[in-house]
């Protein structure tokens, strides 16, 4: 696929599918900010955001990009953050804020400085709580990465956030995305590129796994041009998400293999990296929060990839009410069986690790069926029992009743 970057001198024309990352991006971030300043006793928070391919901050059409979208979204949430504090009667919070913003074009590089002063200037007359400081790059992603790693080791900063909105696929190694997700211990990515420009990648590299994973499907990888007719059916969204998530999956513990949903195709991939399972879990609900602006297709219980086409009937999770309902019913079944594989007991925390990198339901779902299940009970650690979903906490047990409906497949009498 020709890679078409974007034009920032004359100012760029903002895409669909540009326009729904970035409200995720700008939601997501918004929660991230929230969550990690509610701590009563705490004074500061530190992190570092690295934006690898910046742009020029402002489209055409006068809509902030994403280096605009995190400065405003810092300023907006120590305000709000120090208000809700303040009405608490707990001590104000600081946010000190590295910002590493990396364009190989330079007048991307310079449209942006002009964008972003006038807010810079905001913030150092008006938010003294935000401390933010800018770093301009201009390089090659892969070139500069090593300067990006210097600056934030010379800062010493543990939670760091990477944005990596590419044009194809080439721009970032697979073993960067591996590196950043080992070099810091709260470190999150999001990633974007289009799935043609993967696939291409992927016929020279590893054809022989390609062709495995699109065999299924009916879906010839040697020809575009079959891929190009195939991509706005589901068969194909699953195929390609499988595809996603086996190229990616021992990049990080827990990888969100989600189309930017476009039901003329599915072309665009914005993916999101993280370590630990409660990020993964926030963006679940996000994207529920924006439903249609990302897709899957196959099972929306705790398998989300398992579906297999010459055997049962995929369908589409656009994060929408009619997909909850369905992943509520498929997830009153998984629970139960999850559970059995550990015996008859497992704690939430193990559970949560067990099940988020593969499911794209929403929390309050998974706490509703588990409430909801005739075979699941919720045991606190004083020996009690949850009786509403919202009640669910990190320290429970979820425990098998001695009598189910559920029989794990050994547990059951032969035929006779």
């Amino acid at each position: 696929m020709a890679e078409k970057p974007y034009e920032w001198a004359d100012g760029a024309t903002l895409e669909d599918h540009s326009r729904r990352k970035h409200k995720i991006l700008r939601e997501y971030f918004s929660e991230y900010l929230t969550v990690r300043c509610q701590l009563p006793k705490q004074e500061r928070f530190r992190l570092a955001i690295v934006d690898g391919f910046a742009g020029g901050g402002r489209y055409q059409c006068g809509t902030a990009g994403s280096p605009l979208i995190f400065v405003e979204e810092l300023k907006r949430a120590i305000e709000t953050v120090n208000v809700q504090r303040a009405a608490q009667g707990l001590g104000l919070i600081e946010i000190e804020c590295l910002l590493i913003l990396n364009d190989h074009n330079r007048d991307a590089i310079e449209a942006l400085k002009g964008n972003i002063a006038p807010l810079q200037a905001e913030i150092v007359e008006n938010v003294p709580k935000l401390h933010l400081r800018i770093a301009y790059l201009t390089e090659a992603f892969e070139a500069v990465y090593p300067q990006m790693k210097a600056l934030l080791d010379q800062g010493r900063y543990r939670n760091v956030l990477f944005n990596l909105d590419q044009c194809g696929h080439s721009h970032v190694q697979r073993q960067t995305l591996l590196d950043i997700m080992r070099s810091y211990h709260s470190v999150e990515i999001f990633y974007t590129f289009a799935i043609e420009a993967l696939v291409s990648f992927l016929q020279k590299s590893d054809p022989v796994q390609l062709a495995a994973q699109l065999r299924p499907f009916d879906i010839d990888a040697t020809n575009l041009g079959t891929l190009n007719g195939a991509m706005s059916k589901g068969n194909w969204l699953g195929a390609a998400e499988r595809l996603v998530f086996e190229t990616f999956r021992t990049c990080a513990p827990f990888v969100s293999p989600f189309s930017i949903n476009n039901p003329d195709g599915w072309r665009y991939w914005l993916i999101h990296f993280g370590n630990f399972y409660r990020a993964r879990q926030v963006y679940n609900n996000i994207l529920h929060e924006n439903s249609s602006a990302q897709a899957h297709f196959g099972r929306s219980g705790l398998n989300m990839l398992s579906y297999d086409p010459s055997h049962e009937d995929g369908s589409l999770y656009l994060f929408d009410l009619s997909g909850r309902e369905a992943a509520k019913t498929q997830l009153l079944t998984d629970i139960p069986k999850l559970i059995s594989g550990s015996g008859d007991v497992i704690g939430v925390g193990d559970f949560y690790e067990s099940i988020y990198n593969t499911t794209p339901a929403h929390t309050d779902d998974v706490h509703s069926a588990i409430i909801e299940n005739p075979d699941v009970e919720v045991i606190t650690p004083a020996g009690g029992e949850r009786r509403k979903a919202n009640t669910i906490a990190i320290g429970d047990m979820l425990k098998l009743k001695p009598q189910t409906s559920f029989y794990p497949m050994f547990l059951r009498e032969p035929h006779k």
